[in-house]
């Protein structure tokens, strides 16, 4: 049986850029639909089988940074944000917020269609290095550690909350869902949505040296979170899986 191609979903109230966008990734084997509004969006994910979003973050009467926000807390659809301003700011915070790539317009519709794909092929190689994603998953639970994925939120015992950036996360959850398990920087990045060398130069080192320092004893010789020189990092701790 053929398969279906994926299918993009395109937000920007400029009619012009949703027809280009329309156009040209419709040429290139990819499904189409473009709205102009965060509700039309909303309808949008719950009619169809979205596989990423191409979020322009400047529409008229609406803050596109929100509706990224929303996108992440309630899907792991990947984004590509798009913004008209060259600000590292915006860059920063959207990446922060869990987008996986970042455009500045203007752009060719090519370098569009060269950046879904990246994101359509590392969502393929997260999803081929670890177990699909059990939907009743609802934390995991390590040493005196439980990390929540339906609040987000790592809990030390004793119920102190610790707040962690929704890259910190991301890859925490990475970690946990494959313990005793050698992963690659490349894979690091892939699986917890960190892929941006534009930002961070060694993102991966950088958000570990970060973890590492919020649930280690002594985060210069790591319990959890340990290097396998010239490999990568894996994570020594049995995982419990509560559901």
């Amino acid at each position: 049986m053929p398969t279906l191609e994926p299918h993009v979903l395109a937000i920007d109230d400029d009619a012009d850029m949703r027809q280009l966008i329309a156009d040209y990734l419709g040429q290139n084997d990819l499904r189409v639909t473009t709205v102009a509004t965060g509700a039309d969006m909303e309808k949008a994910l719950a009619e169809h089988a979205i596989d990423v979003v191409v979020l322009d973050l400047r529409l008229a009467g609406e803050d596109g940074m929100q509706l990224a926000k929303k996108l992440r807390e309630t899907t792991q659809i990947p984004i590509i944000i798009v913004s008209g301003r060259k600000d590292e700011a915006d860059r920063v915070m959207g990446l922060e917020l869990g987008a996986d790539d970042y455009m500045v317009k203007p752009f060719s519709p090519r370098e569009l269609l060269a950046r879904v794909r990246a994101v359509l092929r590392r969502y393929k190689t997260a999803s081929e290095v670890l177990p699909a994603r059990d939907e009743k998953r609802r934390a995991y639970r390590f040493a005196e550690w439980e990390l929540n994925l339906r609040t987000r939120r790592l809990i030390r015992a004793g119920g102190a909350r610790v707040e962690l950036t929704n890259g910190e996360f991301s890859l925490l959850e990475a970690f946990c869902a494959a313990p005793q398990r050698v992963l690659s920087r490349e894979q690091l990045l892939d699986l917890s949505r960190l892929h941006n060398a534009e930002v961070y130069d060694r993102s991966i080192d950088v958000q570990i040296l970060r973890l590492r320092r919020k649930i280690e004893t002594d985060p210069s010789h790591p319990e959890y979170i340990k290097t396998e020189r010239g490999v990568g990092y894996f994570f020594d701790a049995p995982v419990e899986v509560l559901h």
